[in-house]
């Protein structure tokens, strides 16, 4: 129960002076044997590191917990966007199409010098990739791939949607079944084993003191840039959830783009009619 899973912990919890790594944060919340069964090997296959040699929070976003309660967080509200976030996406972009123009398939920066010098741009890629040319070492990152597995004539292929393997003698890290996220009904089922690489598209800022040391140069070069806003998990080097990417942009938008519009007159023509708002001064 709660009480004696809690007395288990306070006995095995390992005390440092000062915790300097990933595997000092592990241990000290969860003691060496669950560590050696949990945490360790996951690790590696995850960063292609031991958590001796990632930063202490890689380790503490992940929670522990006392009780049967299974959730990884624990706010109060937890959904996902009602039609998924391909709708959530085609709504932003169908909101204000004429001003959103889409190009595929294209790297920024051979267009970069395209754009007109006073458009502001929000730029979300990698940050060592825009500063490319500046001659500093490229930073770490951390890429997935998808092997997608298809049962005919099965209801699930496991119990719960997310099943993780920490034992290293699997070398995927997770395996995701999406049919029970929304409670789909089906008699077949599709799920993805997931083996995290260092090649393909980058997702997972690798946080050690080398790359955050690294960062900061890059942080740098970013004061040179006036119209160009770095923002994201790319552009910041940082471990952002789904849900803290959309808190980071809007606190953003308001912090940077606070555009203090003023309701001016309102005008029309044969196609169309808009409202002209001021903008420090300027229509």
């Amino acid at each position: 129960n709660e009480e004696e899973m809690w007395i288990w912990l306070k006995e095995n919890q390992v005390k440092f002076e000062k915790i300097i790594n990933g595997e000092e944060m592990a241990k000290s919340r969860v003691g060496e044997e669950i560590y050696e069964k949990i945490f360790k090997h996951y690790t590696y296959k995850q960063w292609n590191k031991y958590p001796e040699d990632l930063l202490p929070e890689t380790l503490a976003r992940i929670p522990i917990r006392k009780s049967f309660d299974n959730r990884y967080f624990t706010d109060k509200y937890q959904v996902l966007p009602k039609n998924g976030y391909t709708k959530f996406f085609e709504s932003i972009l169908n909101n204000n199409k004429n001003n959103i123009d889409i190009k595929l398939n294209t790297d920024f920066l051979q267009i970069k010098d395209l754009i007109d010098s006073s458009k502001i741009i929000i730029y979300t890629g990698p940050i060592d990739t825009y500063f490319q040319n500046k001659g500093l070492p490229k930073l770490e990152y951390r890429s997935i791939n998808f092997q997608i597995e298809r049962k005919m004539n099965t209801n699930y292929y496991q119990p719960n949607s997310v099943v993780n393997y920490p034992e290293k003698e699997i070398p995927y890290t997770r395996c995701v079944e999406y049919k029970h996220f929304l409670n789909q009904k089906s008699n077949h089922t599709v799920y993805v084993k997931e083996t995290t690489t260092d090649k393909g598209e980058p997702y997972y800022p690798v946080l050690n003191e080398k790359n955050i040391t690294l960062y900061k140069k890059y942080q740098e070069l970013t004061k040179d840039e006036s119209n160009i806003h770095f923002i994201g998990r790319l552009a910041s080097y940082k471990y952002f959830n789904m849900d803290q990417a959309i808190e980071n942009s809007l606190n953003y938008f308001k912090n940077h783009f606070n555009l203090n519009l003023i309701k001016g007159e309102k005008y029309s023509d044969k196609n169309e009619s808009f409202i002209v708002y001021k903008r420090n001064g300027l229509l």
